[in-house]
């Protein structure tokens, strides 16, 4: 008997079809791009690592929502230094061993330093987000935002025009306070601040938990303004002491302390007038309509759809962490350290939220004093007020 014909046709039709082209498979998602970040998470400066953190989340997400790296998302792993310049290196010897082309971070004076020679001949590019630091032009260190001597002369500017003549100065022997004394020595004896007296001069360690015995000398000598060049918990061993020893003077201090968190810490004994010099989007007020405002709006909507309040360390990280983004997806995920720092050494006229930068100054920030205002903290509205620029006395 014959098979019905369907029958026998079907073992023939079904080779046939294996033979048809099926539906496109799906595209294999690209490999992710990963950068490594080298922050403070823990230690006397954790206020501010955290908030870097949290600003490279928010861009993590910002990039990844709108293509990635050239089609990669974006994967930034961020690890604990812990405040050690020690622990800073062995994370770093990762970074290197693995030829990344850029490290984001470290955000403490010290730790960056640190890095300096594992960095010097190769790289990555390491964009510390430590205001503090002076790299040295063509090299692969940058630093973040407006430079200690900028600050520095930006406040002398403030107090000259103030009338505050006769200065006081407390200053960790950290690397953060040593570098800022230097600027203040070298600013102080310019002819511009001949009507500037320096009073006092007091150090004290990043560990000391009472400095009552500087404080006390600096009451003596009866200065109008003091400067606490410090970050972190010892800002707080300034003002807690401060408040105890009966100062009651303005205190104008750096702007890596512009954080809630310390300024909620700390809040039962910060002086009436707490000044700092700090960037234009701090205080937004004092940023006009232009390029510039609009850098700044698409800086505070991120943080407000993240429901996150931004202060100096999500400040610290944003746009240098950007610069970066731009030259990646410019070059592309090939890139090396070395291409990513000529792109970033030949970047002009690019815009952020703290100003427009320009990469033919001699230290690797790209910004300057034009980037800066004098600042206050308002304790009726918990904010960062604008109260000048650098040269003008308040209103």
């Amino acid at each position: 008997m014959k098979r019905p014909l369907a029958r026998r046709a079907f073992p023939a039709l079904f080779a046939a079809l294996l033979l048809l082209p099926g539906p496109p498979a799906a595209a294999a998602p690209e490999e992710p791009y990963e950068i490594t970040s080298i922050l403070s998470l823990a230690g006397p400066v954790a206020f501010t690592g955290r908030a870097m953190a949290q600003t490279l989340h928010v861009i993590e997400g910002m990039v990844n929502a709108s293509g990635g790296i050239q089609g990669h998302p974006l994967r930034i792993n961020v690890l604990d230094d812990q405040s050690s310049p020690q622990i800073a290196v062995q994370l770093a010897n990762g970074a290197v061993a693995a030829k990344s082309a850029v490290i984001l971070g470290p955000g403490f004076a010290s730790t960056c330093l640190a890095l300096q020679a594992l960095i010097a001949a190769n790289g990555p590019v390491e964009y510390c987000f430590s205001p503090a630091i002076r790299p040295a032009r063509g090299g692969y260190l940058f630093s973040a935002s407006i430079s200690g001597d900028d600050q520095a002369k930006g406040f002398l500017r403030f107090f000259r025009a103030r009338h505050w003549n006769r200065v006081a100065f407390l200053s960790t022997t950290d690397a953060t306070g040593q570098s800022y004394d230097r600027s203040f020595a070298y600013l102080m004896a310019l002819p511009e601040n001949r009507s500037l007296i320096s009073v006092a001069h007091e150090n004290f360690s990043a560990s000391d938990i009472s400095i009552t015995a500087q404080l006390e000398r600096v009451k003596a000598a009866k200065p109008d303004v003091v400067i606490a060049a410090c970050s972190g918990a010892p800002f707080g061993t300034v003002v807690h002491g401060a408040f105890d020893t009966g100062l009651g003077l303005p205190i104008a201090t750096l702007f890596s302390n512009m954080t809630f968190a310390q300024m909620d810490q700390y809040k039962a004994f910060l002086p009436e007038t707490l000044l700092f010099a700090g960037p234009r989007s701090m205080s937004p007020t004092g940023t006009s309509a232009g390029p510039v405002r609009d850098a700044q709006q698409r800086y505070f909507a991120a943080f407000k759809a993240a429901g996150v309040r931004p202060d100096s360390g999500n400040n610290l990280a944003w746009d240098g962490t950007w610069i970066v983004i731009d030259a990646l997806r410019h070059l592309g995920v090939k890139a090396t350290a070395s291409q990513v720092r000529d792109y970033i050494d030949n970047l002009h006229g690019w815009v952020g939220a703290n100003g427009v930068y320009d990469f033919g100054d001699s230290e690797q920030r790209g910004i300057g004093i034009n980037g800066l205002l004098i600042e206050r903290w308002d304790p009726a509205t918990r904010s960062f007020l604008a109260i000048a620029r650098p040269g003008e006395g308040p209103n």
